[in-house]
C-alpha cells in the first residue's frame, strides 16, 4: 500500500488493489453559517465539486473516501446542506463510489447522503488503510489497521518573517504514535497517523508551531507531536514540529525602523 499525497491539492491517493482518492473537512454550508454571523460570501460548493470531479479522473480512482466533516452545520442542517449537499453527492457517484467516515460536523448527515455509503464515526477500514475522522476514538480494526489516516485538526504551521509575522499554510502531519500507545494488547498497529489538510480553503486550520496544546480529540493525544514531519501541499518538507518550534526560538526579532521625516 502506498499513500501519495496528490501535489497542490488536498488530498490524498492511496494505491494499493484500489486507486483510492481520499480528502476530509469539506464542511459544505460554511458559508451560512458565516451569514449568520454578517459575513456574505457566495457558496463555494460547485468549485470544491469541480475540483473533486478533476482529481477523481486525473488520478484514475476506483473509490472517493471522506474522511469526515462533508457538511458544516452541528446541531442543525441547514437549508444550504439540504440544497446543496444531495445534488454534490448526486454528481460524484455518477463517476466513482463515495464513502463518507462521519465527523463531529455530519450530524443528520444520513438523511440527506443517500447517494453515499455512510459509515460510523468510529471509522472504516478499506484496503488494510484505516480511516478515522478524529473527534472519537476509533475502533479496534481500525487501530489494527496496517495505516491510519485522519483528519479533524486542520493541520497548518505558520512561516514567521523577521518582524514575526506571517501567514498561515495547511500542511500534511505524519504524526508518530506516542509508544504509550502502541503495543499488540488494544494499542496501535502502525507507527504514525497521516492527517490529511482542510480540502476547502475557508477553513481555518491548527498552527502545530503555535507552542499552544489544545484539547482536539485522540490524535493529539495518540502522537508525539514534536518528533512528527510536516509537508507543505506542494511537497516541502518542513521537518519536525519540534525542529520549527526550536528555529523560531532562536530567531531574533527586529523592531521595524520607521523612515527619516524631513524638516
Amino acid at each position: 500500500m502506498d499513500l501519495i499525497p496528490v501535489v497542490g491539492a488536498s488530498a490524498l491517493l492511496a494505491r494499493g488493489s484500489l486507486q483510492v482518492l481520499v480528502v476530509a473537512d469539506l464542511h459544505l454550508g460554511l458559508e451560512h453559517e458565516l451569514l449568520r454571523g454578517g459575513i456574505t460570501i457566495p457558496s463555494q460548493t460547485g468549485l470544491l465539486l469541480d475540483r473533486m470531479l478533476d482529481l477523481v479522473e486525473e488520478v484514475g480512482a476506483d473509490r472517493l473516501v471522506v474522511v469526515g466533516d462533508l457538511k458544516q452545520g452541528v446541531p442543525y442542517t441547514s437549508w444550504q446542506e439540504r440544497r446543496e449537499i444531495p445534488a454534490f453527492l448526486a454528481r460524484l457517484t455518477e463517476q466513482v463510489r463515495v464513502d463518507v467516515v462521519m465527523g463531529n460536523h455530519d450530524v443528520g448527515l444520513s438523511d440527506i447522503a443517500s447517494d453515499a455509503i455512510v459509515h460510523p464515526p468510529t471509522g472504516m477500514v478499506l484496503d488494510g488503510v484505516g480511516y478515522f475522522h478524529g473527534h472519537t476514538w476509533p475502533s479496534p480494526d481500525v487501530l489494527r489497521a496496517s495505516h491510519l489516516v485522519a483528519a479533524h485538526i486542520h493541520p497548518a504551521v505558520r512561516l514567521l518573517d523577521p518582524l514575526g509575522h506571517g501567514a498561515s499554510e495547511p500542511v500534511w502531519l505524519l504524526g508518530r504514535i506516542s509508544p504509550s500507545f502502541q503495543g499488540e494488547d488494544g494499542g496501535i498497529t502502525a507507527g504514525s497517523i497521516l492527517v490529511l489538510p482542510a480540502f476547502n480553503p475557508l477553513c481555518g486550520g491548527y498552527l502545530l508551531n503555535a507552542g499552544k496544546d489544545e484539547e482536539r480529540g485522540p490524535i493529539m493525544r495518540m502522537i508525539d507531536l514534536g518528533n512528527s514531519s510536516i509537508y507543505l501541499l506542494d511537497g516541502t518538507s518542513l521537518g519536525t514540529v519540534g525542529h520549527i518550534l526550536a528555529a523560531q526560538d532562536r530567531a531574533p526579532r527586529r523592531r521595524p525602523r520607521l523612515p527619516r521625516t524631513g524638516r
